[in-house]
């Protein structure tokens, strides 16, 4: 069906590039693209224009990139076509200022102790990270509620907008639920490892764009190692040893980008 009820705007097109719509629209969307090909190309060149930027923005190590510099002027091309991605040029323009004062700071406190980001609180979604564990910890206990172990990442991302990290060979997927949190829908992931055995791998979108490297806060009884890609973020508990876990995040991030 290439006509809808309600038409397809400019506006609309810049939404899906920048996920922001919802699935029933964004099918709507990609039937109108679908009969427009000279409009879907310019969609798909701003697609890898905004991944290109999220790519360049997942590898800044304290100073801006060549592939960061590039990629904003790639998206800054494309804005003065078409005026896409205003919470991405924003986004790197923070990256910039936030890099530039990095830089200043090794320069004129070079062993300055790290106690400020040591102490700061956990994203919100940490704590539905953790509820969503013990839900499933409580599911495994009963018989009466049987768990899913057909995951599909692909069905996941096209009801959820979330993306799943690809997970280690020797992982084993025990469970997969859609529960409800503060952000809205979220995966939850029940997985038996031989590292530190049972782990919940947890996933929602926060409603924010943000890169943030794997980072392990105590949890309970429990640890969580949470960390950022984009508009999706992650969260990965288990008991046993912090630093073990903490890797495999790193692991899961780096599937990512």
């Amino acid at each position: 069906m290439s006509d809808v009820l309600d038409p397809v705007t400019d506006a609309d097109l810049d939404a899906y590039v920048d996920d922001q719509l919802d699935v029933t629209r964004r099918i709507e969307v990609e039937a109108f693209l679908s009969v427009r090909p000279e409009t879907a190309a310019r969609v798909m060149a701003d697609l890898r224009t905004r991944d290109e930027l999220r790519v360049a923005l997942a590898g800044v190590r304290g100073m801006p990139r060549p592939a960061t510099a590039e990629a904003a002027r790639r998206l800054e091309r494309g804005l003065s076509r078409r005026r896409l991605f205003g919470a991405l040029q924003r986004a790197a323009a923070v990256l910039a200022f936030v890099a530039a004062g990095w830089l200043a700071h090794e320069i004129a406190l070079p062993i300055a102790v790290t106690e400020v980001v040591a102490s700061t609180p956990p994203p919100a979604y940490v704590e539905d990270a953790i509820r969503a564990h013990g839900t499933s910890v409580l599911r495994a206990t009963m018989s009466s509620q049987p768990e899913v172990t057909d995951y599909d990442p692909v069905e996941i991302r096209s009801a959820t907008a979330i993306v799943m990290p690809d997970l280690p060979g020797d992982w084993d997927v025990r469970d997969v639920q859609i529960y409800p949190s503060r952000f809205g829908p979220s995966v939850e992931m029940a997985v038996g490892t031989r590292q530190f055995g049972p782990v919940s791998l947890f996933a929602v979108r926060p409603g924010s764009f943000d890169v943030v490297r794997p980072t392990l806060v105590p949890a309970d009884e429990a640890w969580a190692a949470y960390f950022q890609i984009g508009e999706v973020a992650y969260a990965l508990v288990a008991t046993g040893d912090p630093h073990k876990l903490e890797r495999a995040a790193k692991r899961l991030f780096d599937t990512l980008h």
